[in-house]
């Protein structure tokens, strides 16, 4: 009995010791491959700020950002022959379900932390149809996929949430009115 208790004691913390190796490695793993397909280049991304009842559409990803979890806007980059207003439509569906239409462009956030480059362009949209689930990142291989959630955040918890698990662009805003006075050029230290 006493060597049966062993082996599933030992059976109980081999899988607890890979679960726990297997996924601090896979997310220094995710890194190094979100770095390989998006760094040391320049990319430009478009992303959409959809704001209901007081909330707004977040997209939380995992293994991006300095503490492996990013809530940002729904977007993505830019595909080579395609309006930014057509991108952002496409990137909308495909993370969010969601179809939109474009009210209009705000701001532009240039993101610099090397070896990742990217500049954003900030568009207010509307909700014009779909229903809103869990999407995919096409630019991400299916086993690789780095999206994990999307819902709607009201203001209040999103100032709740830690600051450097939002996106920059967003880490001090706290209304809706807060993100549409944002005009121009915004990189953000």
């Amino acid at each position: 009995m006493f060597w049966l208790i062993c082996l599933i004691f030992l059976a109980v913390f081999k899988n607890f010791y890979l679960y726990w190796i297997n996924r601090s490695g896979s997310t220094k793993f995710m890194e190094k491959k979100i770095i390989k397909k998006f760094g040391n280049q320049l990319r430009v991304r478009v992303c959409g700020v959809l704001v209901e009842d007081n909330r707004i559409l977040l997209v939380k990803h995992k293994s991006l950002g300095t503490q492996g979890i990013l809530w940002a806007p729904p977007g993505g980059g830019m595909q080579f022959g395609s309006s930014a207003s057509e991108n952002l439509i496409r990137e909308f569906e495909e993370e969010t379900g969601l179809k939109i239409k474009i009210r209009h462009f705000l701001f532009i956030h240039e993101f610099l932390n090397p070896p990742l480059h990217a500049i954003e362009l900030f568009f207010d949209v509307e909700r014009v149809g779909g229903i809103l689930r869990t999407g995919s990142d096409p630019e991400v291989e299916e086993d690789d996929q780095i999206i994990e959630k999307v819902a709607f955040v009201n203001f209040h918890d999103l100032g709740q949430m830690e600051r450097l698990q939002i996106h920059q662009a967003l880490r001090e805003c706290r209304s809706y009115e807060e993100i549409i006075q944002k005009k121009g050029y915004i990189k953000i230290k």
